[in-house]
């Protein structure tokens, strides 16, 4: 073990503030600032943890505006990246010394009406590494968040390692994880909204799938996989929105390369943490590294499209006397 980097991963399960921003933020740098303490080299939050999972559009209401309000009230709270969230954010990560993964409400920059599940990735030199937007919101997510792109599909070159992530159930969608795998990920993170609670004897169809298909990608990334849920009850919300609100409970996770659980589930707000080690990572793939000799090129490639997603696109005007399309 001597010879190869050792590193901490932390796994940050808590409620952030819904529909406020500025408390959202100061929360997530007083937790940031703790994984720290705790000599984390790499701390994760859920899926749009800042400020906050669209609980309301699964919901059912007696009064049909609420939910409008409620999206409305959504999309203001929204985050600029990059903006000064993300400037305190970028601030927090560099004291405590360590990277972060955070899911945040994006802002369409162009037409401020449309908002991205992204998960925004920032090094503890205090900059903004990079940010990947959800490729396909599920099911009702699509009435909330727009689609995203392939242009942050991307690895992170770290110190102690090589760092990725996706959203939720891009994890259900095999070739976004293969364009990762393919990079040679070694920590990855899987941000996911939280599982919804049962009755102690009926199994929780989400946190099975979660967690089923963050073991199946580590296993077959030969990585390290942070599992971390958002949480949310009735009383995170404000009053008005009260009866819109789900549950969610969190029970986030670490598995190691091989695609065993080595921390968590963890119940209530805290910091799930494990140690990281290269040797792992590099006995796991040299058994199977699926992005090299576990591949078939002479069989099997996969196209992306890295371009990032516009609308409109502008051409130069005509000179006097070119041609014009009709």
């Amino acid at each position: 073990m001597g010879k190869h980097p050792t590193f901490k991963l932390a796994a940050i399960q808590a409620a952030p503030v819904f529909f406020n921003v500025e408390a959202s933020t100061e929360k997530a740098c007083r937790l940031i600032a703790e994984a720290g303490r705790e000599g984390a080299s790499i701390a994760a939050f859920g899926e749009t943890w800042l400020p906050g999972y669209p609980f309301f559009v699964w919901s059912e209401s007696r009064d049909p505006l609420l939910k409008w309000k409620a999206a409305a009230d959504y999309l203001a709270c929204a985050v600029d990246v990059p903006g000064p969230v993300t400037d305190r954010l970028c601030r927090a990560a560099e004291e405590a010394g360590l990277d972060v993964a955070i899911g945040v409400v994006e802002r369409d920059p162009v037409t401020r009406g449309t908002v991205y599940c992204t998960l925004l990735f920032i090094g503890r030199e205090g900059k903004i590494l990079g940010k990947h937007r959800k490729l396909k919101p599920t099911h009702r997510e699509r009435t909330i968040w727009g689609e995203g792109d392939a242009a942050g599909l991307v690895v992170y070159e770290r110190p102690y390692g090589r760092l990725s992530g996706l959203n939720c159930w891009e994890h259900n969608m095999v070739l976004p994880g293969y364009v990762l795998m393919s990079q040679g990920t070694q920590i990855h993170i899987a941000a996911w909204p939280g599982a919804e609670p049962k009755a102690p004897a009926s199994p929780d169809p989400m946190w099975s799938r979660q967690l089923l298909l963050s073991r199946a990608f580590a296993s077959q990334a030969a990585a390290y996989v942070i599992g971390v849920g958002g949480m949310l009850g009735a009383d995170d919300v404000p009053a008005e929105y009260r009866e819109l609100t789900a549950r969610y409970r969190g029970d986030s996770f670490i598995i190691d390369p091989r695609g065993e659980v080595i921390a968590g589930p963890v119940k209530g707000e805290g910091i799930l943490t494990a140690e990281g080690s290269l040797e792992n990572i590099l006995a796991a793939k040299s058994a199977c590294d699926v992005g090299g000799h576990y591949s078939r090129p002479d069989i099997f490639q996969l196209r992306v499209n890295r371009k990032p997603c516009r609308r409109v696109v502008e051409v130069p005007e005509p000179l006097l006397g070119d041609p014009v399309d009709s």
